[in-house]
Order: structure tokens, then C-alpha cells, then sequence
């Protein structure tokens, strides 16, 4: 029977304190009690940020074909950005949201990888 972590109900515990603490659950198996603390490889994963919406990422890896736009242009939802070989297909690739372009991270003929910044926007 597996139970939950106990939380403290001492209003004197400071968020600090509470928050150094290790996490762990406590799995009870014939009156014996153990432990499972976090793994390294738990600790030393990738932390998640908040996407930002401006800068736009390669979500496919493969080569730059076409550039349709400059810097400075302003360009709509929708409007198309570039056109990216991956596997022997084009995919047009098209913008997501309003703005101008700010910077341009990648040029035609270019071999990109997964979650490479393309292009940022203002």
C-alpha cells in the first residue's frame, strides 16, 4: 500500500525550509518502510521554460531552402516564412503570430537542427 507524502501543518516552517527539503514517498510492504529519493538523472534534467512566442524554433530538422522574408519586414499570421527540406519533403513553413522581423538566425542551403532559433520577431 503506497501512501502519501505528509504535509506540515507547523505555520512556524518558512517557505525556504519547506522547500529545501527532499521529496519522497514512503511505500509500506509487510510493516517494512521504503524509500524513494529522486535519481540523478531526475535532477539533471532539461528544466522547462516558458516558451517565448517571438522567437520561433525549427521544429523538424533539415535544410533551409527559401527565405521569403527580410529583416525589418512586417509579416502577419499566416504569412509564409520559409520553406524547410527535411526527409526529402518541403515544408512551408509559416508565421505564427503579428510582428516585424527583428533578426533572421539562419540563411539558405543551411543544415539546421531540432529546436534551432530561426527567426525573432519585435
Amino acid at each position: 500500500m503506497a501512501t502519501k507524502p505528509k504535509t506540515s501543518t507547523k505555520a512556524s516552517v518558512s517557505k525556504k525550509e519547506e522547500e529545501s527539503k527532499v521529496r519522497f514517498n514512503t511505500l509500506v510492504v509487510n510493516d517494512d518502510k521504503y524509500r524513494t529519493f529522486l535519481t540523478e538523472k531526475y535532477k539533471n534534467r532539461k528544466k522547462w521554460e516558458k516558451p517565448d512566442l517571438k522567437k520561433i524554433l525549427s521544429q523538424i530538422s533539415g535544410t533551409v531552402i527559401k527565405v521569403y522574408v527580410e529583416e525589418g519586414q512586417k509579416v502577419k499570421e499566416g504569412d509564409l516564412m520559409m520553406v524547410l527540406e527535411a526527409m526529402k519533403m518541403k515544408n512551408k513553413i509559416y508565421f505564427p503570430i503579428d510582428g516585424t522581423v527583428k533578426k533572421i538566425h539562419v540563411s539558405e542551403n543551411e543544415k539546421i537542427p531540432r529546436e534551432h532559433l530561426m527567426i525573432e520577431l519585435k
